[in-house]
């Protein structure tokens, strides 16, 4: 019992225990606070998003906001107050893995000096406002396996009491295409007859399906008293995502790409949308012309996979979809007299096809900027007409006619 004692002993003195219950260790040091800052910088935007409306010859974007300098202590001194507007792209797979030039490229759009000379700031909130449109040829904001597009806002305000105030608000930029019209597009398979209708939107959205128009003619070729046919067993669909980036080298390493503006491609492809179809599809070996096989289907981006849309920057980095349809025939033979009772022959073909789909942000109920300028009327001149005021003479009195029927009530 006294060696059980001895050991409790022993053991109270190396641990300390908290009234939680939770054990403290020794000689830990109290934490460092780092010094409260003068001021602290917050941007508020005013504009709508950021969507350029169109291709690459959109009127741009225009956005506006305030920046606020808000200042805790009596006053505050500052040299300057500057502020960017910093389009950087980062590559995912870069030349040289630990070379952070050969990583980021950074380019500056546009250039705000709020102040000219130094300044002493008292205690409250100053507004300081700003503008500016956004080409439209730009890309938009993207995230992808190879690369990122990103804007951002960055301010700095100098002060000679302490370091530089900094402050980074990121800025998305969207584009968003019209839905042109439907798009029909016609493919033949050699050797055969058969002849693929397909009508479909080329413009689709990552939420929310899209309805696919499929006819097949030429499935019937008859003979004096057989006939040989095609019947479609199985239908599949599938929405691919391909990238591609062309990861430039800094000067330092010039030498592994083989020189100056050249660099290493990479490219990948993902599935972000698919389905089977095993039913549902109208066959008519009667129809004039060779029968036909009529279908309709709704295709749609899987939820969750968080689909790139369509860019292609001049940085390198390119992402298109392509919407891809397998159908797979089964050849079979009948009698003119009984169609119902078919063989099958045990031929089948696999009949692939594919069409370039954009995938864009939805546009909603936004206009572009230049739109909402009010409408300017031609006819219309600039100032209202003006008055007789230099006329000295009498004014002609109304006929007494004229001024009976004025007073006149019904």
């Amino acid at each position: 019992m006294d060696f059980l004692h001895f050991g409790s002993k022993e053991k109270s003195k190396e641990k300390r225990h908290t009234p939680s219950g939770q054990i403290t260790p020794k000689n830990k040091g109290s934490p460092r606070i780092p010094p409260a800052k003068p001021a602290k910088i917050e941007i508020q935007m005013e504009s709508p998003p950021c969507v350029f409306y169109g291709g690459p010859n959109s009127s741009g974007a225009l956005f506006s906001g305030q920046l606020k300098l808000i200042v805790t202590d009596t006053e505050l001194p500052l040299t300057s107050i500057s502020m960017d507007l910093n389009a950087n792209t980062v590559t995912k797979k870069p030349v040289a893995k630990d070379c952070p030039d050969c990583i980021n490229r950074l380019t500056t759009l546009k250039s705000w000096n709020f102040i000219t000379e130094p300044t002493t700031y008292d205690h409250g909130t100053h507004q300081f406002p700003f503008s500016y449109l956004l080409p439209g040829h730009l890309p938009a904001t993207t995230h992808c396996s190879l690369a990122t597009i990103e804007y951002g806002l960055q301010v700095k305000a100098v002060t000679p009491i302490t370091d530089p105030i900094c402050h980074h608000h990121p800025l998305r930029v969207q584009r968003a295409l019209q839905p042109p019209p439907e798009k029909q597009s016609v493919r033949i398979f050699p050797p055969t007859n058969l002849t693929v209708n397909v009508i479909h939107t080329p413009v689709i959205h990552p939420i929310g399906s899209f309805l696919v128009q499929f006819r097949m003619n030429g499935v019937v070729e008859k003979q004096q008293t057989t006939q040989t046919r095609w019947r479609i067993k199985k239908l599949d669909w599938r929405i691919d995502e391909h990238s591609r980036n062309v990861s430039p080298a800094c000067p330092k390493h010039w030498d592994k790409v083989g020189g100056e503006g050249k660099g290493h491609q990479h490219e990948e492809m993902r599935n972000i949308g698919s389905d089977s179809i095993k039913k549902g599809w109208k066959t008519d070996f009667d129809t004039v012309g060779g029968g036909q096989i009529e279908l309709e289907f709704p295709a749609s981006i899987r939820p969750g996979v968080h689909p790139v849309c369509d860019v292609e920057s001049p940085t390198g980095l390119v992402v298109w979809h392509l919407l891809i349809v397998e159908i797979i025939v089964a050849e079979e033979h009948a009698k003119n007299s009984g169609q119902k009772h078919a063989v099958p022959t045990g031929a089948a073909r696999v009949l692939r096809t594919q069409f370039k789909v954009v995938v864009t942000e939805r546009g909603g109920l936004g206009i572009s900027w230049d739109q909402e300028q009010p409408p300017m009327y031609e006819d219309v001149p600039g100032s209202p007409p003006g008055y007789l005021t230099d006329y000295l003479g009498e004014l002609p009195m109304p006929p007494d006619e004229d001024l009976d029927g004025m007073g006149a009530r019904d």
